[in-house]
């Protein structure tokens, strides 16, 4: 047993060598940061914020949290979708993204004024 033991902590210290060893070689942390998170509001009849500028290239993460209903989260050009149960945050990691702007809507009918339920992502260079 103290032998694997010793094996175990000895590999972790190699790892965590190797590690800073890139890190020294690259000028980068070799384990990456976390991506930012973005919290978001879903709520009948609106997505909050509406309008999401993001910077170009840079993997983000909405958090989205629905207070009322089970609504549903699209991003048609990204090919995700996902429901938004109430009372939970859900989470969505968005990747890297060109220029450009990209709808999401709610695909969930949660009554009148459904329709205007959408947003926006704008990512800009």
């Amino acid at each position: 047993m103290k032998t694997w033991t010793r094996r175990r902590l000895l590999g972790g210290a190699l790892s965590l060598g190797a590690a800073t060893l890139l890190e020294g070689l690259t000028g980068r942390n070799a384990v990456a940061d976390p991506p930012p998170v973005i919290d978001v509001e879903a709520r009948r009849f609106r997505f909050t914020p509406a309008e999401i500028p993001l910077k170009a290239g840079q993997a983000v993460e909405l958090a989205i949290r629905s207070v009322d209903f089970v609504h549903g989260f699209s991003l048609p050009d990204l090919g995700l979708r996902t429901d938004l149960p109430p009372g939970r945050v859900t989470r969505v990691a968005l990747p890297p993204l060109p220029p450009g702007t990209y709808d999401f809507l709610c695909d969930n009918f949660c009554g009148d004024g459904h329709e205007e339920m959408h947003g926006r992502l704008i990512v800009r260079a």
